[in-house]
């Protein structure tokens, strides 16, 4: 409470440590109605995965699983399996209702990165540059409008 304005300034909220496209940590507020869930060291660049991730934000969470399901890119079963975490912490750990979930967020972050030498001509070497990523998958419940009116 805010003294002299009388005003309260409790929301419904939980911090959360999670990376940003930097691999730096920062702590993030994440709603009730909102689960989070974090694949880490996910053997990738981050461009890559970003192309997978892009397809997936903003779209309901059944249809998303099917998107990753069908999709011809290597790395979208590893995300699959962060958005199926991310919808089972939502169902089991907040209570929320697994047909009103999408989507809020989908981003990525940089990993570290191992570097390999491959043998060249002349005795000279090039590096091998192997990118691992980080994925953070935010889910979020659908409020129903209440009108009930459909057109």
């Amino acid at each position: 409470m805010i003294r002299g304005l009388g005003i309260d300034l409790v929301e419904n909220f939980r911090i959360k440590k999670i990376y940003d496209r930097y691999g730096n940590r920062f702590a993030k507020r994440i709603l009730d109605n909102e689960a989070i869930s974090i694949g880490r060291n996910i053997r990738v660049s981050p461009q890559k995965l970003n192309l997978v991730a892009q397809s997936i934000r903003g779209v309901e969470a059944s249809k998303a699983i099917a998107n990753l399901t069908f999709s011809k890119k290597r790395i979208s079963s590893e995300v699959k399996k962060v958005l199926q975490s991310a919808i089972a912490n939502a169902e089991n750990n907040h209570g929320l209702d697994v047909d009103k979930l999408f989507v809020k967020e989908a981003f990525v972050g940089k990993g570290l990165v191992m570097k390999r030498m491959r043998a060249r001509a002349r005795g000279r070497a090039a590096k091998i540059l192997k990118p691992f990523s980080h994925l953070s998958i935010i889910v979020h419940e659908k409020e129903d409008d209440g009108n009930g009116s459909e057109s």
